[in-house]
């Protein structure tokens, strides 16, 4: 019975000191559950504005880029200072998505800008008549056309342009921004002022002047029979507007008419501009074949020759250096290829392919790479370039050394 008796109380109760044991893991459970909630209860304050609102979570199902929305919810409800406006911010977002592509040739175009380089293309624009030229410092050189206002008011070849109504011209400024403030209305008062550097010699001045806007007509063909040989010609090609082919074929019947015996033609510092006017103007120098092939995502077309040539047969040099680009580069490499004529110079700039540019709602425009063309012999132009038949090396004081060396060259094939 004692046995028994002791037996039942061992199983019911336990020892003292396993007791206090319990008791002490108790309250230390209840004081750590405790601390947990405080700190759940604190972060509510501490991180309830990045802890995801159901509400701006929730998106239209229909809409194809939803991220953008909740994105644009969330700037407006608690970004801290004034956002831009809904133009600015979706410009914004048009540029980013172009830019995903990696393609440096597919871009997109504020209003302004694209209203300029749409009347550049045409040939005219109000404005004040400069040609800007990048230098291999990064300046940007002035170059006025004659009759302009900005030759009216003193600016000279390779003036170094500074300062823009009083904004300085930094090395990261884009071209297209600075023509569009060097264009404008035509109207009374209406212009720009302008701060330029002119280095002659040893002198070095800068001033500013104010220059009026006024209507410009832009010569895409410069042309002239050379003083140092006059069996010569030269025909300079700016770029590529719609005016050109017309304005060529003015340039070659004068200079046939003078009796010229060879050709140079300028292709230097080209940037390109309309696709079909450059085969047009390859095409004055061509008899029939091919001038280029473009191919598309799943198709390619063929440019044949356009009507009948002006100089088929005159020994031709082409000038190009490495600013010589696009639809420039498609004419010197018909020429070279067809053995119409040879390259003298630089290492040519490589794009080789196409832009359309389709104009949206507001006026603004993107250029979007939708082709590229090769050369008859199906070379490659985009990233590669054209190499020169004759290397030069710009002479570093400015001496045309490119127009020299096909002076020689021509001037060889006369007495051959």
């Amino acid at each position: 019975m004692l046995q028994s008796s002791v037996s039942t109380v061992h199983n019911n109760q336990k020892p003292m000191n396993t007791q206090i044991k319990e008791y002490g893991r108790s309250i230390a459970l209840g004081a750590l559950m405790g601390v947990m909630l405080a700190v759940v209860f604190a972060a509510g304050f501490v991180m309830r504005d990045i802890i995801q609102i159901p509400d701006l979570a929730a998106t239209d199902a229909t809409n194809e880029y939803p991220l953008l929305d909740e994105v644009n919810t969330y700037l407006e409800r608690y970004y801290l200072r004034p956002l831009p406006d809904d133009t600015t911010k979706q410009y914004a977002a048009i540029k980013g998505m172009l830019e995903s592509l990696e393609d440096r040739n597919t871009f997109f175009i504020e209003p302004p800008v694209a209203q300029s380089e749409s009347d550049a293309l045409a040939g005219t624009y109000g404005g004040i008549g400069v040609q800007l030229q990048r230098s291999e410092m990064g300046d940007y050189l002035l170059y006025p056309f004659e009759d302009s206002p900005a030759k009216a008011a003193g600016i000279m070849d390779g003036d170094i342009l500074v300062a823009v109504n009083g904004t300085p011209i930094e090395i990261t400024s884009q071209q297209d921004a600075i023509d569009q403030l060097l264009r404008g209305e035509v109207k009374d008062n209406n212009g720009v002022e302008i701060t330029v550097r002119r280095i002659l010699g040893d002198t070095n001045e800068e001033f500013t002047e104010f220059i009026p806007f006024g209507v410009i007509n832009v010569p895409s063909v410069i042309w002239r029979v050379l003083t140092e040989d006059q069996r010569i010609g030269y025909v300079l090609i700016l770029r590529f507007t719609n005016r050109t082919p017309d304005e060529l074929e003015i340039a070659l019947s004068d200079l046939r008419a003078q009796g010229i015996q060879g050709l140079i033609l300028d292709l230097r510092n080209n940037g390109g501009g309309l696709l079909q006017e450059s085969v047009e103007v390859a095409s004055k120098f061509l008899e029939g074949g091919v001038v280029l092939y473009e191919q598309r995502r799943d198709s390619e077309k063929e440019y044949p020759v356009v009507g009948e040539p002006l100089m088929p047969d005159v020994p031709m040099v082409v000038l190009v250096n490495q600013w010589t680009a696009s639809a420039a580069e498609l004419v010197a490499g018909a020429l070279l290829d067809r053995e119409r004529g040879i390259l003298i110079g630089q290492q040519t700039y490589g794009k080789g392919t196409i832009q359309q540019i389709f104009e949206l709602g507001d006026r603004s425009s993107i250029h979007v790479t939708s082709a590229e063309w090769f050369t008859p012999n199906r070379n490659k132009i985009d990233g590669v370039g054209l190499s020169p038949t004759i290397a030069m090396i710009p002479d570093p004081n400015g001496r045309d050394v490119e127009i020299g060396e096909a002076i020689r060259y021509l001037q060889q094939t006369f007495s051959d």
